[in-house]
């Protein structure tokens, strides 16, 4: 009997609830202390979680949650990033 592969589950900072990785945005910050993100979710550095939901990114804006999460200053543009990726995705 072939066992099914189990999917890693991770936490969106906003919600608080679990998905699996694949259906969450990964924001990472690196040592250089850059923002970014991380497409792959395999990049270096500490990375924090979002739904892929534009309220929940407007939420982590208006809440400067990922501040919080990343110890560190995030600029606008990688909240401008993170919805036009949201914006792509429904298309």
């Amino acid at each position: 009997m072939a066992r099914s592969k189990k999917q890693p589950l991770r936490k969106c900072i906003v919600t608080q609830e679990m998905y699996p990785k694949k259906q969450l945005i990964r924001v990472v910050r690196n040592k250089e202390g850059e923002v970014f993100v991380d497409e792959s979710g395999k990049k270096n550095g500490r990375g924090a979680y979002l739904s892929r939901d534009l309220e929940v990114i407007e939420k982590a804006e208006k809440h400067q949650v990922l501040n919080r999460h990343l110890n560190t200053s995030v600029d606008t543009a990688v909240y401008e990033e993170l919805k036009a990726t949201i914006k792509a995705d429904e298309k």
